[in-house]
């Protein structure tokens, strides 16, 4: 039976699910077909429970390989198309997480300057006036907890996303050497 790639690369403890979901689905969305990184990073996941170790799997797994026509430079070459896999989904992260800070926390800071600005003009005018400036105060320091509360958010969700992508990334270039060192 054949693990699930989150199997094979969501067992680090302290990754984030939602990241390795979304990164693994990239993987899968992408396999190559044929039996290339993907299914030899699945056969060796396949012997983990055996015992055996590392080097006796890496090789186990590329003489099971080899009969299907998988070469070592195949290999690599596939487990270098997986890491741009995950590079562009990085990419793709980036920009959407850009997106959200631009929506969430400018467009809240662009809210809570103008605030800001009218509260400066409100104080120059008459006593009358007070009201105003009380009521626009409320609205600028329950914008400043939402801020942070956004920010906080974002950045969590940021460390989650690039602590996973370099976990797996480690993972492939740990796999990258072992294959030039034992096959």
């Amino acid at each position: 039976m054949q693990k699930s790639l989150k199997a094979l690369f969501g067992i680090h403890h302290g990754l984030d699910e939602k990241s390795v979901d979304f990164l693994t689905q990239a993987l899968e969305k992408n396999n190559l077909p044929g039996f290339d990184y993907i299914e030899f990073k699945q056969s060796i996941g396949n012997q983990v429970s055996l015992g055996i170790d590392e080097p006796t799997m890496f090789k186990s797994a590329f003489a099971t390989a080899a009969t299907v026509g998988l070469t070592k430079e195949k290999l690599l070459k596939t487990a270098d198309h997986y890491k741009k896999i995950l590079t562009n989904e990085k990419t793709q992260f980036d920009a959407a997480l850009q997106k959200q800070v631009d929506q969430r926390v400018r467009s809240k800071q662009v809210e809570v300057e103008k605030l800001r600005k009218q509260i400066e003009e409100y104080q120059a005018k008459i006593k009358e006036l007070e009201g105003k400036i009380s009521a626009a105060q409320t609205t600028i320091d329950q914008a400043d907890d939402l801020i942070q509360g956004a920010l906080e958010k974002i950045e969590s969700t940021k460390d989650g996303f690039e602590a996973t992508l370099r976990a797996l990334m480690n993972e492939i270039d740990r796999d990258i050497l072992n294959i030039q060192q034992y096959l």
